[in-house]
């Protein structure tokens, strides 16, 4: 056989395998996704065959392994067993009628309750949740359960630690959750596991990659909770991670660049839902089912307080719960609509909610960050404000050097709902998240006021502003756009 022939028949080959992959990727890349995440694999599979297809296999499943999934259903019923009943709150004048339907959602999605007679307090300075969150834990007396996307021991942080430590020396429990990747790729991991094993903690990596020891799944599926309880009455989730604000990485000190995030404090039967979240979270990583620390903690009945709902999301549901909540919100708003979000990268059920809000008239206003520490999601951020300006969306961007991560979203003057989650499609499909819905006027108060503060630190950005920009950056936003998709 001549070199020719062997030539014409490996290019024979390499065409019918070449057309066989885009066949089978029309075929089966399409199946229950949403259309814009379909068109992007299918994109990148047409366009660069061989590596799109090993890109689709090894990141293309946005599903956990069967045994996590059967833990999520095992743990909601569990919830939904021993939450009965605590669905009631006083339905005041002042409560939304589009309310309940939402509440009802939340419910039938991620099983948590609504729940009345909670108090919260919001931190908005780095240093000053820290140290709070750090005093909270000098006062414990039976377990401090600590979940974050990054826990890193640095200067900053050493009270943390040494809170926790003292903890244990007193006979306290204190069990430790950290996602695997997210701190494996920061500096002082392991000064963190030395400390922890240290002081005996009880720890375990989230969604660890150790396919030596059978744990294995998509490498991007992350658990990017940030969830500290003590003793079953005090909780405090939002934006922040355990980690100085510079993050300790070289690029981010030489730029000067500073984390502004959000946390807030909760008291009260809520409290129950978020050690909810954690429990679900230990018995996953551990099969250790914390019957007793999840029992609800006895609370002072309280008049005037807040209401407020557990969201949970993540992989391990069905549904993107968070996405579904933001969308029946913002459908719902009458008047104004104002959120925060480091990362604001909507698929298209978000985008028409949001726009349509503004074609209707409300006042639709949105925080974000001037400048960005991830190159990929500043761009494809950007993408999507010219379309958000002529829908009539206001735009703050917060000056440098800080990145704005806090994350919360607030609806006319009744409801808000903070947490752990972004506004992008990574946090709707690939990120295990919570998020607090609140309603009360006194919370929305406090939160425009916070709202307010981001708005002085920031500049506005007009629609004939944002057209001049170079060239070179509509290039940039635009391909940067495609791979928002490829989930």
């Amino acid at each position: 056989m001549t070199s020719d022939t062997l030539g014409a028949i490996y290019a024979v080959v390499v065409l019918v395998v070449d057309i066989v992959i885009r066949v089978l990727a029309v075929i089966f890349v399409p199946q229950n996704r949403k259309p814009q995440t379909a068109a992007a694999w299918l994109l990148a599979i047409f366009l660069i065959p061989y590596v799109g297809i090993i890109l689709f296999l090894l990141i293309g499943n946005t599903r956990l392994p069967k045994s996590r999934r059967d833990k999520q259903r095992e743990i909601n019923e569990y919830i939904l067993e021993t939450t009965e009943g605590m669905d009631e709150v006083e339905r005041d004048p002042d409560f939304p009628p589009w309310l309940d339907p939402i509440v009802e959602l939340n419910r039938t999605l991620g099983s948590m309750p609504l729940v009345g007679g909670n108090t919260t307090h919001f931190y908005t300075e780095y240093e000053e949740s820290l140290a709070a969150m750090t005093d909270a834990m000098t006062d414990a007396k039976r377990f401090i359960h600590v979940e974050f996307y990054i826990l890193a021991l640095d200067k900053t942080t050493r009270p943390f630690f040494d809170a926790m430590d003292a903890a244990i020396r007193r006979g306290v429990t204190v069990r430790v959750l950290f996602d695997h990747i997210a701190c494996l790729r920061s500096p002082h991991y392991h000064r963190t596991l030395h400390a922890l094993r240290r002081m005996g903690a009880i720890w375990h990596p989230m969604l660890p990659i150790q396919p030596l020891r059978g744990k294995f799944q998509r490498p991007d599926l992350r658990n990017h909770r940030k969830i500290l309880v003590i003793d079953g009455v005090e909780a405090f989730t939002g934006s922040q991670n355990v980690i100085d604000r510079s993050y300790n990485k070289r690029g981010n000190i030489s730029r000067g660049l500073k984390w502004k995030d959000f946390m807030a404090r909760f008291e009260g039967p809520v409290v129950a839902g978020i050690n909810a979240l954690f429990v679900t979270d230990w018995y996953s990583e551990t099969n250790e089912l914390l019957v007793r620390e999840a029992r609800d903690a006895t609370h002072p009945k309280l008049t005037h307080a807040l209401d407020a709902q557990v969201v949970p999301s993540g992989p391990g549901f069905d549904l993107e719960n968070n996405l579904r909540l933001f969308n029946a919100l913002v459908y719902s708003a009458q008047r104004k609509v104002i959120i925060t979000s480091p990362y604001f990268v909507p698929d298209d059920s978000m985008l028409y909610a949001i726009t349509n809000a503004a074609y209707r008239g409300l006042d639709v206003q949105l925080f974000a960050s001037e400048i960005g520490d991830q190159a990929v999601v500043y761009h494809a951020q950007r993408s999507y404000y010219e379309a958000l300006l002529r829908a009539g969306v206001r735009i703050f961007l917060y000056k440098a050097p800080y990145i704005l991560h806090a994350k919360h979203i607030s609806i006319d003057d009744d409801v808000a709902v903070i947490g752990s989650s972004n506004m992008d499609m990574r946090s709707f499909s690939l990120d295990y998240e919570i998020s607090i819905m609140m309603r009360g006027h006194e919370a929305v108060s406090r939160l425009r006021e916070v709202e307010e503060s981001y708005r002085v630190e920031s500049k506005e950005i007009t629609l004939e502003a944002w057209l001049k920009r170079p060239i070179r950056s509509k290039v940039l936003d635009n391909t940067a756009r495609l791979t928002a998709a490829l989930q």
